[in-house]
């Protein structure tokens, strides 16, 4: 049974996790708040701080048209207000939430994935700030890199859902060939994954599900693999990191990357779990 990578913790909060204090600094803003979106674009919750000085705005629940996020949720854009406490033209109603952070300047900009609001992220200052189409065009390749990472990791949730629901199925239903597409797609998509910890345990169940394929000669008769290579890949092959690996073999993380690099070249492949499959064809996998 292939289970879920992180089944307790949402794609998006996975991602706003990593995100939220790189971005917060990106603008230049006192605080930056956000969370995941409900049921499409009904309402969002906030989940996440950086910068906070209160826990005033936790567990907060925005509804579409309410507040500004809410008017970023309805437009399905990026809005902000100069002065939010005298702002026209959005609802007050969650000013009891904003107030004991002193917010001057706020902008809420949705991430949005296949025309559906997933995420929504606060930028804030205390004093304030000019946010122009200048400011907002600076943020255009940060919130795109959200979207991918976001529908990156949707796909890799519908593979495993399918090896899943087939491996509990109890029937064959993906053929040798299926699986070793599946194999080399889930390497493919781990290797676009910022979070280390996330793609090193991608790439050990894209080795899991790989079937051995036969000794078919390979074009060009691999060079020999080092002892220490051979046991980076066996280490990689567990689902460890590259800073795990180097702890378990007593190396530094540059010499594990060197190590697999050196590798991958030897066995003809452009990535880890490729790595791991060659070598194991080759029998020099414990």
């Amino acid at each position: 049974m292939i289970s879920s990578l992180h089944p307790q913790i949402p794609i998006e909060r996975r991602v706003l996790a990593r995100a939220l204090e790189p971005l917060r600094q990106h603008a230049g803003m006192d605080m930056g708040f956000g969370g995941p979106v409900r049921n499409g674009a009904v309402a969002m919750q906030i989940t996440d701080l950086a910068g906070a000085r209160t826990r005033s705005t936790v567990d907060l629940v925005v509804r579409n048209g309410e507040g500004l996020g809410g008017k970023a949720l309805m437009l399905g854009r990026p809005v902000s207000v100069a002065d939010y406490m005298a702002a026209e033209g959005i609802t007050h109603v969650y000013d009891h939430a904003v107030r004991p952070e002193a917010i001057h300047t706020m902008a809420a900009l949705p991430i949005i994935v296949d025309r559906t609001p997933r995420l929504l992220v606060y930028l804030a200052a205390r004093t304030h700030v000019r946010l122009g189409d200048r400011w907002f065009d600076n943020f255009t390749p940060i919130v795109r890199r959200l979207e991918r990472e976001i529908a990156i990791e949707d796909e890799v949730g519908r593979r495993l859902s399918l090896l899943s629901s087939t491996a509990e199925s109890g029937q064959p239903g993906l053929t040798r060939e299926d699986l070793i597409d599946i194999a080399h797609e889930l390497a493919e998509l781990a290797d676009r994954i910022e979070d280390e910890a996330l793609r090193a345990r991608l790439q050990a169940v894209g080795y899991r599900v790989a079937p051995v394929t036969a000794a078919t000669p390979d074009p060009q008769p691999p060079t020999m693999l080092r002892p220490r290579e051979i046991d980076v890949l066996e280490q990689v092959a567990r689902g460890l990191t590259n800073r795990e690996v180097a702890d378990a073999l007593g190396l530094l993380p540059n010499t594990v990357k060197s190590y697999l690099k050196s590798a991958m070249h030897k066995l003809h492949v452009t990535n880890r779990v490729q790595a791991i499959l060659a070598a194991q064809r080759l029998g020099l996998l414990s």
